[in-house]
């Protein structure tokens, strides 16, 4: 099977990937080797949430799957910092960040990752141009000058003149291909969860921070009738397992506890799932035939919705590269061209990121009072607080 582009790993990047390199006419497969759980409550689901800050959603627009997501986005107007690291667990300081001081457009939307996968899923069955293969992963790399060939896990072989590796933080393409990885652990976990609350959220999305690492709420449409709102709750590892095997009912007073009371009675509404967290980037974002893209290439703590826009940014500086030179595709400048876009932004993100989250982990009082008077001096100076809102929306990645 010959193809433009091999994308290895269905995910969000890969999906994303996919459509956006079929639109732009080049003929595209990609391989998972699991098959997409597209059901909110089925065994496996991902009950994470992603965000998709502004020029994110100028992506999708423009290849074609915004309006197929639109319906079910939840925009994200307002975020909400608290800091509750005072003797009791409850805020002391509460800073909003308007999406109106700096745009006329929210921060972003938010969406299930669930029901991302299955609008995306059935978009590329739309597409002539695409081949979407479940079940079926990329397992060895052998590159030559003007083409990759792939070996799939059922044992047939595709040729690809550019194989982006959208196959996650252990991705077996980058393995093939020899690129080493720098990794820091926190020693964290996050849980993730969806619930209902008796206070509308009003598209705030909260971050809580106490100890341990953010708890964090972010808008999601109603749920049976009732408002509702995705968590990632991130805690010392030997915490978070804790309270992932805790009983529904206990589990419940600690997250109302962890919640400050912010939208009211938290309920449970969805199962738990619990996520390791680690930083991690690849020594290099390309080599022959080669591109990595999103966890393949970096990984973030779940921490201002960071994590899924950079790897957008990947495929955007990735597609731009291929569209500007057509017969190119893949070829060493085009590849040295990608690492070079993207290589100092994704350090960059990550070290800030890596900071924030340190800082969010603080549980010595006088630390806990410094992060306290920091947000304060942040929020309170409105050049450096747009400066960092613009900063966090990529605008000046």
């Amino acid at each position: 099977m010959d193809h433009d582009i091999l994308v290895s790993g269905g995910g969000i990047a890969g999906l994303t990937a996919t459509a956006a390199f079929a639109q732009a006419g080049f003929n595209v497969i990609c391989v998972d080797p699991a098959k997409p759980v597209t059901v909110r409550d089925a065994q496996g689901a991902d009950l994470r949430s992603t965000a998709f800050l502004q020029p994110a959603r100028a992506l999708l627009e423009k290849v074609g799957l915004w309006t197929r997501l639109a319906p079910h986005a939840q925009p994200l107007q307002i975020m909400r910092i608290i800091d509750a690291g005072g003797p009791e667990p409850e805020a002391r300081m509460s800073k909003e960040f308007d999406a109106a001081d700096i745009s006329d457009h929210p921060f972003g939307w938010n969406l299930p990752n669930w029901l991302l996968r299955r609008e995306m899923a059935a978009h590329l069955e739309t597409l002539p141009n695409v081949t979407y293969k479940t079940g079926v992963g990329a397992r060895t790399l052998f590159t030559r000058t003007a083409e990759a060939r792939v070996g799939l896990s059922d044992s047939t072989r595709v040729s690809a003149r550019l194989v982006i590796a959208a196959d996650g933080r252990g991705s077996p393409m980058r393995e093939a291909a020899g690129i080493n990885v720098s990794t820091t652990r926190f020693g964290q976990k996050a849980l993730a969860f969806a619930v209902t609350h008796e206070t509308p959220h009003e598209n705030v999305s909260t971050e809580i921070h106490r100890t341990g690492g953010p708890f964090t709420l972010v808008p999601l449409p109603d749920h049976e009738g009732r408002p509702s709102s995705a968590i990632v709750w991130m805690e010392e590892g030997p915490k978070a397992k804790a309270l992932y095997e805790m009983s529904e009912d206990s589990f419940e007073v600690a997250m109302n506890t962890r919640s400050c009371g912010v939208l009211g009675l938290l309920k449970l509404a969805s199962q738990r799932t619990i996520w390791p967290i680690i930083s991690q980037h690849a020594d290099r974002l390309s080599s022959e035939r080669l591109a990595l893209i999103a966890e393949a290439a970096h990984v973030l703590p779940p921490i201002g919705a960071q994590g899924l826009n950079m790897s957008l940014s990947d495929i955007r500086a990735l597609r731009d590269l291929a569209i500007a030179r057509p017969e190119g595709l893949g070829d060493a400048a085009m590849l040295d061209a990608f690492h070079k876009a993207r290589f100092n932004d994704i350090r960059l993100r990550e070290a800030g990121i890596t900071l924030l989250n340190q800082t969010s982990m603080l549980s010595a009082a006088p630390l806990r009072d410094a992060r306290a008077a920091g947000l304060n001096a942040l929020y309170s100076f409105a050049p450096l607080r747009k400066s960092i809102m613009q900063m966090g929306l990529g605008a000046k990645g």
